[in-house]
């Protein structure tokens, strides 16, 4: 069974809160890929990957930097595992069918867009219809709250 986890973002933008949560993955020694909704998402998350923070360094790539399948954390538009990832992170709404070819999916979400939270919310329901087990996570003050 897959854990598709929800991430509510309330408090920080993606581009700040996914670094985060990528060094966490990468900390374990998995491996992941990122599924964005545009190519332009793409570039802008490796570029902001390489400059989030000067003290750290989180080893990725996405297309353009080739040896896909030697990339800890791969970010891409398409259906694919190449680096042979066991967690793969969703955003801008991206819903892959492919979901059960991983032990874990983060699904980042704007809390601050209603349109956003309406979709989350569908593939929440789709999620757990699915037979996956769904948590929920909510930015609090103190960091990520698991809510459900």
């Amino acid at each position: 069974m897959v854990e598709v986890s929800f991430y509510h973002l309330q408090r920080e933008p993606l581009d700040v809160a996914l670094p985060k949560l990528l060094e966490k993955v990468h900390e374990r020694s998995l491996k992941a890929v990122l599924i964005a909704g545009s190519d332009e998402r793409v570039e802008a998350l490796n570029n902001r990957l390489w400059t989030y923070r000067k003290e750290s360094f989180l080893p990725h790539g996405g297309p353009s930097d080739g040896n896909a399948s030697e990339q800890p954390i791969y970010l891409t538009t398409k259906e694919e595992n190449p680096n042979d990832a066991t967690v793969l992170v969703m955003v801008d709404g991206v819903d892959p069918g492919f979901k059960g070819n991983f032990d874990r999916c983060l699904d980042m979400f704007d809390g601050n867009d209603e349109d956003a939270v309406a979709a989350a919310r569908e593939r929440w329901k789709a999620s757990k219809a699915a037979g996956h087990e769904v948590t929920y996570w909510q930015q609090g003050d103190g960091g990520w709250e698991k809510k459900a």
